[in-house]
């Protein structure tokens, strides 16, 4: 059984097919998905999807990438929704520092506020980060986010900075990347960190792994993130998604 741990099921790239595609993930034995909204569309959307599907579960918060159209109002609604029984996460947030719609200040101001609300909904925290690690590891130490940990979602840095991120209570999650022929530092994290904090992911529908790169991802794709993991740590994929099924479900606290 496999635990798809980030997905936007919410994507309007799924609007003439998401049945199919939610029934493939089934039959590929994806048995929880963690739809992850990060907008006032796209929030709204992954409540309705976790009310409509008893494997499907919520992720609330507000993108770096659109920091920017953040209000007070729209965060006060995702910490009301934390205390939905299927929302398990405050996220994704975090630092985007390659596109530029959001100044890195407005960025970095509402990044904190969601992680001093995730402190106090008591959820962990998903985090996004494009071309930012520094800053991110400092805004999560200075705002003490250890005290809920949470997880690096789609991981691309080094083993070091993984290393770093776990002695903060943070798991790192492997997408489809990891599965690119050129993909040096996601292989080189896959091989090298042990399996308990690790978990999968797909992203869909972005970062489809291969053979379907550059195609719309969906979740009947992670296994495929495993089978790449077992290989690199030489491990039956049966015992990768023991793993990271058993660290998803701790992780996000299912019940």
């Amino acid at each position: 059984m496999y635990i798809d741990t980030h997905v936007h099921l919410n994507a309007d790239q799924y609007d003439e097919d998401l049945q199919d595609v939610i029934d493939r993930a089934l039959n590929s034995k994806v048995e929880k998905m963690v739809v992850i909204g990060f907008d006032r569309k796209t929030i709204k959307r992954a409540i309705e999807l976790a009310e409509q599907y008893d494997f499907i579960y919520a992720v609330v918060g507000w993108h770096p990438v659109d920091a920017i159209d953040c209000t007070d109002e729209d965060l006060e609604w995702i910490e009301q929704l934390a205390a939905h029984e299927k929302v398990v996460g405050i996220g994704e947030t975090g630092l985007d520092y390659h596109w530029d719609k959001s100044p890195r200040d407005i960025q970095q101001q509402v990044f904190r506020k969601q992680i001093q609300l995730a402190k106090r909904v008591k959820l962990p925290i998903i985090i996004h980060n494009r071309e930012a690690t520094e800053d991110v590891l400092t805004i999560l130490r200075e705002e003490d986010a250890q005290e809920v940990g949470g997880v690096m979602h789609c991981f691309g840095g080094s083993v070091e900075t993984a290393q770093e991120s776990i002695k903060m209570n943070f798991m790192i999650s492997l997408g489809g990347p990891v599965t690119f022929k050129n993909a040096k530092k996601p292989k080189e994290v896959a091989a090298e960190i042990p399996l308990e904090y690790l978990m999968i992911e797909t992203d869909a529908p972005y970062l489809a792994p291969h053979p379907y790169r550059g195609k719309r991802n969906e979740p009947s794709y992670v296994p495929l993130v495993a089978e790449e993991i077992a290989r690199l740590k030489e491990l039956p994929v049966e015992k990768v998604a023991e793993a990271t099924t058993k660290n998803a479900e701790r992780f996000y606290k299912f019940s």
